[in-house]
């Protein structure tokens, strides 16, 4: 087993690293960082992606589909959780007995390799916090490495190999694989009920918190969400000094007032530093939830030393990272908006952030992402999705799941009807582009959201004749 309390020089001992999965938003980091250290890397993955042409283009062999020779060849091999243990690479290796990590611990690995390890956690915001904190450290020229759980345009991709102590990633609680990680630093923006097939109640997911949060060495930060009392709670469970951000907590240390929102809902307002003015910020993404992220951003970064200034300049220059509230196209006055949201308290926050803009009528067509968080939050769900004025509901993308919970997109649909809403069932995509190009008017909004394959609808309503 790979040792996982060694430095670098110990690292580069594996001299051909295969992955399994490297087409994945993480893994796809995971393979950079290694090619840059002078490590060969091969992988493997299902399908071919804009992600695994990048890794070619930068010299990595990827194999879309299987391929056990490579495996063969490896001293290493790291796969995903998504990968089943009956995979005919995995078992080549377990055959060869070549050393298997899975991607978590590998991933926990790189964070003792680099000194200053800086997690963004909570239960959603954290590719956008993520996203806006590489951006302050590169402004400030700090040359971290990064690893985002979308493509950030700033870096060209998902992630990016930097030359300093500084390690910036996004630290997920699913299946509480962040307890694997050592972060000197970290954001925890909020908890929420979710992962319950994991899970299983909400008294758990604070728990992994608060086990996350006490992985923070003495001399260490931790940044938290005042608005959030499971989050404020959590400086109980940590020796590191820590740090408050806010809306409506008029105790904690960085607050935003005198908040305002332009014709896109675009943020700007004060920014104030243990009561005093720190400075005004102009966001370019929508919505109050953001001002949030954008606060997280900005107590962290300048309990780092980056200069308010260089805060301000990169906050402005974010325009968002990929699915998130992310602008697909214009058509007829019409714009097409794609977001990432899957959760009830997500969606929420991206109708709030359309309530900022101006527009005639809003269209969503959601696509509920797996069987369990559709079944367990089927009442949030219905309820948040009657605030759109058109709902149109697109078959349970399953991911990682089979359906054995008797549930389907039709049981959201009836749901939403019964609370008063009319809302549509349909399950192809390109009937829904033909059935928005119909009814869409001049000046409405449609909004493809889930984390699934919903995304592809923008593009086939854009395309339709």
């Amino acid at each position: 087993m790979i040792n996982f309390n060694t430095n670098i020089e110990n690292l580069k001992k594996y001299k051909h690293v295969h992955m399994i999965g490297i087409g994945g938003i993480s893994m796809s980091g995971i393979a950079e960082i290694l090619h840059n250290f002078g490590v060969f890397v091969t992988g493997s993955d299902v399908t071919k992606s804009k992600i695994t042409d990048r890794l070619s283009s930068h010299g990595i062999f990827v194999s879309i589909g299987h391929e056990t020779n490579l495996v063969k060849k490896s001293d290493l091999v790291v796969y995903s959780a998504a990968i089943k243990q009956d995979d005919p690479e995995l078992v080549e290796a377990k055959n060869n007995n070549i050393t298997i990590v899975e991607r978590a611990d590998f991933v926990g690995y790189l964070t003792r390799i680099y000194k200053d390890t800086i997690g963004i956690a909570g239960t959603h915001g954290k590719t956008t916090t993520t996203s806006m904190v590489s951006l302050c450290f590169l402004e400030a020229g700090l040359d971290p490495t990064i690893q985002v759980g979308a493509i950030l345009k700033q870096i060209n991709g998902n992630n990016r190999v930097g030359n300093s102590d500084y390690f910036i990633l996004e630290s997920c609680e699913y299946v509480e694989s962040f307890l694997k990680f050592s972060p000197k630093s970290t954001i925890v923006l909020n908890i929420d009920n979710d992962h319950l097939d994991y899970f299983k109640n909400f008294d758990n997911i604070k728990r992994a918190f608060e086990k996350y949060v006490a992985l923070l060495p003495y001399d260490g930060l931790l940044v938290i969400n005042a608005d959030d009392p499971n989050c404020f709670n959590l400086r109980h469970n940590t020796d590191a000094r820590t740090v408050t951000f806010a809306i409506d907590n008029e105790k904690a240390n960085f607050i935003a007032r005198n908040i305002v929102f332009d014709d896109k809902g675009f943020a700007k307002f004060d920014v104030y530093h243990n009561r005093n003015y720190f400075l005004e910020i102009k966001l370019s993404v929508p919505g109050n939830h953001n001002v949030l992220n954008a606060l997280a951003c900005i107590a962290l970064c300048t309990e780092y030393g980056i200069d308010k200034y260089d805060i301000k300049s990169a906050l402005l220059k974010f325009t968002g990272a990929n699915r998130r509230f992310e602008l697909v196209g214009s058509y007829q006055n019409i714009d097409i908006y794609d977001d990432y949201a899957h959760h009830p308290s997500e969606i929420l926050a991206t109708y709030n952030a359309l309530q900022n803009r101006k527009y005639r009528q809003s269209w969503i067509i959601f696509q509920p992402h797996t069987y369990s968080r559709t079944k367990m939050l089927l009442d949030d769900f219905a309820k948040v999705l009657t605030n759109f004025d058109n709902v149109i509901v697109t078959d349970i993308y399953a991911a990682r799941e089979v359906n054995n919970y008797n549930i389907s997109a039709k049981d959201l649909v009836n749901k939403i009807s019964s609370l008063g809403k009319t809302a549509v069932y349909i399950s192809s995509f390109d009937e829904i582009a033909r059935f928005i190009r119909q009814r869409a008017c001049p000046n409405d909004v449609v909004l493809t959201v889930g984390a699934g394959t919903v995304t592809e609808i923008g593009k086939k309503i854009l395309l339709s004749e």
